[in-house]
């Protein structure tokens, strides 16, 4: 009984590893497809093929996770952040007041790339600019830091309030190394973070509405 189990598995056909190698059928496993064929005719083809083409096909939910996803802003207070999931990605959506928005001011000194001018993350031409966006009191970007990886937090409390330091202007911590952003998601000298917290193409469907994942120029 052990033998078989174990030809019977040498037999099968597998995708094997991350390069999904494929196995092809023993001699005898050929056969044994050519007499069913023989027997059953074409549909016996077509039925047998169902499985695999399955198998291979992506997943309704992996579909979805690449697909843009819509999401409504209406209901985000001022000063207030809305994160949802993209490309299995947390996408953070904050409603910036006027007070958040004057923090912007004058810290291009103090930024590893103030004009998201790098290209490793490239930022959408919409949003080059002091407040990273299509409306200033708007912003789109996604939670992860480009460092490592982490996921930052939000620190929009300023000065002394804070634990940051009576100086800071509000913004982003990563805790796993300290690395700072500002409210734009832009990442101060002098930090592990090598780029600006990503924006994501997007674009505004309705004053209330907007999509994540595609611009005027397609999907991302």
């Amino acid at each position: 009984m052990g033998n078989m189990g174990e030809n019977t598995k040498k037999e099968s056909i597998v995708n094997q590893g991350v390069s999904f190698k494929q196995i092809g059928p023993s001699e005898s496993e050929r056969r044994k497809w050519l007499i069913a064929c023989g027997a059953t005719g074409g549909a016996a083809a077509v039925a047998a093929g169902i499985p695999f083409a399955v198998s291979m096909a992506p997943s309704e939910k992996a579909k979805s996770a690449g697909a843009p996803v819509e999401v409504d802003i209406s209901n985000i207070p001022p000063g207030g952040l809305k994160t949802v999931e993209w490309r299995g990605k947390p996408v953070w959506i904050v409603r910036r007041t006027p007070e958040m928005l004057e923090s912007l001011d004058g810290l291009d000194s103090k930024l590893a790339d103030p004009k998201s001018a790098r290209k490793e993350y490239p930022t959408p031409d919409y949003a080059k600019n002091t407040h990273r966006s299509i409306k200033p009191e708007i912003f789109v970007t996604v939670g992860i830091c480009s460092h490592l990886g982490c996921s930052p937090v939000s620190k929009f409390v300023k000065g002394a309030g804070s634990d940051m330091g009576n100086d800071w202007p509000g913004g982003f911590l990563c805790p796993c190394h300290g690395s700072t952003f500002d409210i734009a998601g832009r990442v101060y000298a002098n930090k592990p973070a090598p780029d600006n917290l990503e924006v994501p193409r997007h674009m505004y469907v309705t004053d209330s509405k907007i999509v994540i994942g595609r611009d005027e120029n397609g999907e991302a």
